[in-house]
């Protein structure tokens, strides 16, 4: 075994009942939901817990509920004796990362997330954007249909999450995200599959997003981290508390390079992953990166204990 990294997921991951089993078998989980509650005033393990699933997938909701359960899995690891050499997350999961590494409280990251999923939210008004996975084709072949729309009709739709081999997001305008998904079928696409969010993420039409949460990000101390985070924005390790924040705020409107972020962990010599939170989408995406390496998720107690029983 050589290098191990921690990975934190994002949006998407969530599901009714996350984290439950972890909190009623560990009171350090515990400790997480109770400090999340308070600090955001309602019942968060409750809707992690219990729903409903629509109030859930809010994405003013989903983003402090999934920080927490990454949050409150990972301390159940850290206390166990489990120790990393740097961390990653996918979008909103690079705040769990770095809430991981020590460059900010559990309080803080829980507010910052809450106002990033409501300035998300209310970026573009409902129907205006989308986003769809394509499934098939490389990266260059989905911009190039990305760009031809853009220039021919004058949309906006760019690739703004790059998976891995062969599974590319796109978003921005819904007609322009549709013409692109017909393009990228035409162009051998296996499959273009219109996603069921709520906007347009990573989008240059997060710009706004993006304009509403620089303030709070710039208000907000980050302490060094203690192990390098792999940032989204560009796959380079940083420590430095500006430079954590920085990718911060570029994320909102920028493309999610995770291949890439894995590629560049790999190549550093990580072979060894642990998926904190709920789901296991990290955990299949490494794996289609680069089948030689392992990714162990970690969101529930059977998985916690596999965990532990080989690293811990």
């Amino acid at each position: 075994m050589g290098r191990i990294a921690a990975l934190f997921p994002g949006q998407g991951s969530q599901f009714v009942g996350m984290g439950q089993d972890v909190a009623e078998r560990w009171p350090a989980a515990r400790e997480v939901f109770e400090r999340a509650d308070r600090a955001l005033g309602i019942d968060l393990a409750r809707l992690c817990w219990e729903g409903p699933e629509d109030d859930l997938r809010l994405t003013a909701n989903t983003q402090p509920a999934l920080l927490t359960v990454s949050i409150a899995v990972w301390r159940v690891l850290e206390a166990a004796g489990v120790r990393v050499e740097a961390v990653a997350g996918h979008s909103l999961g690079e705040y769990s990362a770095i809430v991981a590494a020590g460059g900010l409280s559990l309080e803080a990251a829980l507010g910052l997330v809450r106002l990033r999923g409501q300035l998300m939210q209310d970026a573009v008004p409902v129907g205006r954007g989308a986003m769809a996975a394509i499934i098939g084709l490389d990266d260059a072949a989905v911009r190039d249909a990305c760009l031809q729309v853009e220039r021919e009709d004058g949309g906006i739709v760019v690739p703004v999450n790059f998976n891995a081999p062969g599974q590319v997001v796109i978003a921005g305008e819904t007609a322009a995200v549709e013409a692109a998904a017909g393009k990228c079928r035409e162009r051998g696409a296996k499959r273009a599959i219109p996603l069921a969010v709520s906007a347009p993420f990573h989008s240059p039409l997060m710009r706004p997003a993006r304009e509403g949460l620089t303030p709070a990000l710039e208000e907000t101390a980050f302490a060094p981290l203690s192990v390098p985070l792999y940032r989204n924005v560009d796959a380079r390790p940083v420590e430095r508390a500006g430079d954590v924040r920085d990718g911060l705020i570029r994320q909102v409107d920028a493309p999610v390079l995770w291949t890439q972020t894995v590629r560049a962990m790999i190549a550093d010599g990580f072979d060894t992953f642990i998926e904190a939170g709920a789901g296991k989408v990290l955990s299949g995406l490494v794996r289609r990166v680069d089948r030689g390496v392992t990714c162990m998720p970690a969101g529930n107690v059977d998985q916690i204990g596999k965990v532990l029983e080989r690293i811990g």
